[in-house]
């Protein structure tokens, strides 16, 4: 048997572009002599679709394009993945469904069983979990199908009290196919290879896994679908952070075999290489699947900006990216130098608005009730709010989008300012730390110095007061991230981060600036997620509550 994976990127409720893209699949590989083609999980109206599922023409919607589908189906087989109405009136109203389609018709239906409800994902918000399994029996080979989570109760505490792999393997099944919609994070990739390894040899199945890529907002679907032999062997690991459809030949002993070269990496990409590709596939998934093409940011001299300035070129173009220098009373020369060489370096376009004249005016504005109270953040702020309009100013007059350039670690502790350089239409690199950050830019600086190298090696500042650094109101950025990464990655308390050795007094500063900086983060924009824990969907904590305050 020859089975075709297909990993697409797909556009939540676009049912047009989605049923094209998966016909087209379907006949490219009944072309190329494919018995089964494979689909990834909820293909049909894109992952994850959220509330627009609790729309009964939604559902209606995602029929429609599942029928159309089928009809094309001749020749060929396939499996897609699909919301379904739960016909039973206990529950809830829906089954997250992979549909089997041969002949021109839906011959099985198998309903997801086991329901993440955890981290980004909320799917028992929508769907019944399924208690009943039953293998399906094509060209003579019986094969198990499952969707997704469905393979990932084998770890050491498990999440579920059933497996449906353990009923299955009761049908003497000849091999495993999962359909997946599994997000990325820089580790989980690894996570991903073992938890599959470990399933192929617990049932001594070759198994077969298609995953989603492509962004839907925040969350990046990384690919990489992977096929293993009944031995738990990896036979195979498909591209990441792009379209592909490769076949397999599934012999009657279970051996597989492939005409393209193996895409098994080697050596695994280091984090900030998979990070740097995911934020390219985020920033141009963001833009093409809203319908803009032009980003604009400020760009102040430092890293973060320079980062983010370099990512949107690299993902939309240079022409497309206006990086607009604002300078204030106090940015340093050097600071407005770093920031034209990188606009050279990137070949992107550029002005520059001197902010001095603006932030005057609003401070004259409030001379009477500020009565001469010395400079302080009050003074601070409004120079990042002045930026702020005036690059708004100019996403409304010319259709930008504006990009936030504040990073992690930043995020955490609530240093921006609201409504200032905390605005914008999609957090670049929100997810990912300061000392992250200057590994981003080395990697971006791997083949050539597109950032300058003083914007690298020089200590960080916001520029909002004379001689300002950023360590004035924080920890060193080695420090300050490995307690983020305890607390927000791994929910140490701040006793157990003490223990590892971490000085008390700053381990409870970090954790208190953390959570008092709730209600910022409640008002920043969608964040790129890159990581096991990012701020967002993913981590859902109280404003006001007193816990570890």
């Amino acid at each position: 048997m020859k089975i075709a994976l297909a990993q697409l990127n797909y556009h939540i409720g676009n049912f047009e572009a989605n049923t094209k893209k998966i016909i087209d699949s379907i006949h490219q590989a009944r072309d190329n002599g494919a018995d089964l083609v494979v689909f990834s999980e909820l293909c049909v109206c894109g992952y994850p679709a959220r509330d627009f599922l609790e729309f009964n023409e939604f559902i209606d919607l995602c029929e429609q394009a599942a029928q159309t589908i089928a009809k094309e189906c001749t020749g060929i087989a396939c499996i897609i993945g699909v919301p379904t109405p739960n016909n039973n009136p206990e529950g809830k109203d829906l089954n997250n469904s992979a549909y089997f389609i041969e002949n021109g018709k839906v011959t099985a239906q198998v309903n997801k069983a086991l329901l993440p409800n955890y981290d980004v994902f909320d799917e028992y918000r929508y769907f019944e979990p399924s208690t009943q399994f039953k293998c399906i029996d094509f060209k003579g080979k019986l094969i198990a199908l499952t969707i997704c989570e469905d393979l990932w109760n084998t770890i050491e505490n498990p999440l579920y009290v059933t497996r449906p792999m353990d009923t299955l393997i009761k049908e003497n099944p000849d091999v495993m196919i999962n359909i997946a919609a599994s997000p990325f994070a820089y580790n989980h990739d690894e996570e991903r290879i073992a938890i599959l390894k470990d399933n192929a040899s617990r049932y001594k199945l070759p198994l077969f896994y298609v995953n989603h890529v492509g962004a839907q907002t925040e969350l990046i679907f990384d690919g990489g679908s992977l096929v293993f032999d009944k031995d738990g062997k990896m036979v195979d690991e498909m591209p990441y952070f792009k379209e592909s459809l490769c076949y397999y030949t599934l012999d009657d002993s279970g051996n597989i075999s492939f005409e393209h070269e193996s895409t098994i990496r080697g050596e695994r990409q280091t984090d900030i290489e998979q990070i740097h590709q995911g934020l390219i596939l985020g920033i141009r998934d963001y833009f093409s699947k809203s319908g803009f093409k032009q980003a604009i940011l400020g760009l102040s001299g430092g890293i973060d900006s320079a980062v983010v300035c370099a990512l949107a070129a690299e993902a939309l173009g240079p022409e497309n990216v206006m990086a607009v220098l604002l300078p204030s009373h106090f940015s340093s020369d050097h600071s407005i130098k770093d920031a034209e060489d990188l606009v050279k370096n990137l070949g992107c376009k550029s002005e520059t608005i001197m902010i001095g004249n603006v932030t005057d005016s609003f401070e004259k504005a409030l001379a009477q009730q500020f009565k001469n109270l010395p400079f302080n953040i009050a003074e601070e702020n409004i120079q990042a709010r002045s930026r702020a309009v005036l690059l708004m100013a100019m996403c409304n007059k010319f259709g930008y989008i504006l990009l936030n350039t504040s990073n992690k670690s930043e995020a955490a502790v609530g240093y921006g300012t609201l409504y200032g350089d905390m605005c914008g239409g999609i957090s670049v690199i929100g997810d990912v730390y300061k000392s992250q950050v200057f590994e981003l830019a080395r990697e971006i600086n791997r083949d050539r110095e597109i950032i300058p190298e003083n914007t690298i090696v020089k200590p960080p500042s916001a520029e909002l007061r004379p001689g300002q650094k950023d360590t004035d109101s924080l920890p060193e950025y080695d420090t300050l991230d490995a307690i983020l990464v305890q607390y927000l990655e791994h929910r140490k308390s701040s006793a157990g981060i003490i223990n590892q050795g971490f000085d008390e007094a700053v381990v409870r500063k970090v954790i208190r600036l953390v959570n008092l900086a709730e209600h910022k983060r409640y008002q920043t924009p969608p964040i790129l997620r890159v990581s096991p824990k990012a701020f967002g969907m993913g981590r859902r904590m109280p404003i006001v509550g007193k816990y570890l305050t």
